[in-house]
């Protein structure tokens, strides 16, 4: 028989050794999939690859897809190096999006040297306000962070449809619940035909890079991830540890918003997420949470979204088959955990034994 036991060390290459082949298998169930319904899996792929990156059309596209991935990412990557499991990335983002619109709306004429980064500024204050609720529960009476941030995340979106059907609609809107578009000064510019948001997120991944490699409160939130008591016993404040790191975190989600909003949607819809917050978390694991991988998946997803999108009209594929595709590359991430973390030996008992 066999048993189970816990690897003592593993380095980041076998790491991402291991996740690579997770999704190399999920490619090939999908694949199988796709036979099943009576399609080439080669061609469908090939497909996705030319609609993400045939084009500068199809790959500006991808790259403004990749932007709040990117983003998002980062600030999942910092509660997860915690292990803090935010899950809230959706709810900080729609907030993020509705401080910084709220601003757009009210100060329309204002010029956009003044009114982009004070919007810029309230995107990161209305991320970092919902990340901090569940924040402050965790650190003060240790409740379950996974499900308030979950919780939180409905709770964003239903306020934002609150809005769109009461204060904030639209009159000009013929009776549809709609918030008003917003004005020039309060949209992101282009730079290269792609908005200036990749030059934020760019910004973003190198200075996370740093905080998180060579900062003091980077090492914290490390520490504090690998063991409370080392943590504790290093000197390291716990709880306001906890409060920083989720603050950055849901931060960074609040700027995605802002750029979503001001350079996608030009307004403030229950839409501005898209989802975003809950790819991120895929991304984040892919990417072992390093601030540097986390463009290159992001990226990745971007094509997978964009030629999910592209085969639709090619192969009259519905756009679930790129969700399916998505959610199979997550369950295989998450089960090559299991492989990352333990490893099966072969026992001459005759029982299972599980070593922790």
């Amino acid at each position: 028989m066999f048993r189970i036991v816990k690897k003592s060390e593993i380095t980041t290459r076998e790491s991402i050794v291991i996740r690579g082949i997770s999704i190399i298998f999920a490619f090939a169930l999908v694949g199988i999939f796709i036979q099943l319904i009576h399609l080439d899996a080669l061609k469908v792929y090939s497909s996705m690859i030319k609609g993400a990156f045939g084009s500068s059309y199809s790959v500006k596209e991808t790259i403004i897809k990749a932007i709040p991935l990117i983003v998002t990412s980062l600030g999942i990557s910092i509660a997860f190096k915690m292990q803090f499991w935010n899950i809230g990335g959706e709810g900080q983002i729609i907030m993020g999006a509705f401080l910084s619109s709220y601003l757009a709306l009210k100060l329309p004429e204002t010029s956009p040297v003044i009114l982009l980064p004070v919007m810029f500024l309230a995107g990161c204050i209305g991320g970092a306000v919902w990340a901090y609720i569940p924040a402050y529960f965790k650190s003060s009476w240790g409740t379950n962070e996974t499900i308030v941030t979950l919780m939180m995340n409905y709770i964003a979106l239903k306020f934002v449809t609150y809005l769109q059907y009461g204060p904030l609609r639209d009159p000009k809107a013929q009776g549809l619940p709609k918030i008003s578009t917003f004005s020039d000064n309060a949209i992101l510019p282009n730079i290269f035909g792609i908005h200036i948001g990749w030059i934020i997120a760019l910004v973003l991944v190198v200075f996370i890079y740093l905080f998180m490699n060579y900062m003091k409160k980077g090492y914290e939130i490390s520490v504090l991830g690998e063991s409370e008591n080392t943590a504790m016993y290093a000197g390291v404040n716990i709880k306001k540890t906890i409060i920083i790191s989720m603050l950055l975190s849901g931060g960074l989600c609040g700027i995605a918003g802002m750029i979503q909003a001001s350079a996608v949607s030009n307004t403030l819809s229950v839409e501005v997420s898209g989802g975003v917050g809950y790819t991120a978390i895929i991304i984040a694991w892919l990417s072992n949470l390093s601030a540097p991988l986390i463009v290159v998946v992001s990226i990745l997803f971007a094509a997978l979204l964009e030629g999910g999108s592209f085969i639709q009209t090619a192969f009259g594929i519905p756009e679930s088959a790129a969700l399916i595709l998505q959610a199979t590359i997550l369950f295989f991430v998450l089960g090559s955990e299991f492989f990352i973390r333990y490893k099966v030996i072969k026992n001459s008992n005759a029982s299972v034994k599980v070593v922790t």
